[in-house]
């Protein structure tokens, strides 16, 4: 669920289309021009040939990161090394919806999680509780373990979270997704 920007210069999220494989040194350069920003990570294993495992922090969501702001900072975003645009529709930057950021920060910290292919089909389930309650995804498995995709339809990406079957209940098809 999006909304376009306020005419007001309120703060909102938006999602920022970056420079590939620079999404950390965009944010530390948003935060030092004192924009608010967030960049969701994960950690990976990555082996090498040679046997050796090192652990890497990567962005959740390749090229793309979060700010917010209001109208009048927009040039301070657009005008950052490594920001391609402001992510939106017609011209205009569509603000990410505050509940959507919040589940993000909340919701991944604590469990598993990786970066997911953005996904339109497959059997749709609601969270029942805690941080991401009432957030809707798709049901997929991995392994013995039930996982959840979750999509931020903006930056048409998603993330697979690692969820009891316990915490789900099936939703009717053709409901609208809170992510």
């Amino acid at each position: 669920m999006t909304e376009m920007i306020r005419e007001n210069n309120s703060q909102q999220w938006f999602a920022v289309y970056a420079n590939s494989r620079h999404e950390v040194a965009v944010n530390e350069k948003l935060r030092m021009r004192e924009i608010e920003s967030f960049l969701p990570i994960h950690r990976t294993v990555s082996r090498w040939k040679n046997g050796c495992k090192k652990t890497l922090e990567l962005p959740l969501f390749p090229n793309y990161l979060f700010v917010r702001i209001g109208r009048t900072q927009r040039g301070r975003v657009l005008g950052t090394p490594g920001v391609i645009s402001l992510v939106g529709a017609a011209g205009e930057p569509v603000a990410v919806p505050d509940r959507e950021i919040e589940m993000l920060r909340q919701g991944i910290s604590g469990r598993g999680y990786e970066p997911h292919q953005y996904l339109s089909l497959g059997q749709k389930v609601r969270i029942k509780n805690g941080a991401m309650k009432d957030m809707v995804g798709v049901l997929i498995r991995k392994k013995n373990d039930f996982r959840v995709v979750l999509n931020v339809d903006i930056i048409r990406q998603g993330v697979a979270v690692d969820i009891d079957v316990d915490e789900i209940e099936l939703i009717a098809p053709g409901a609208t997704s809170l992510c």
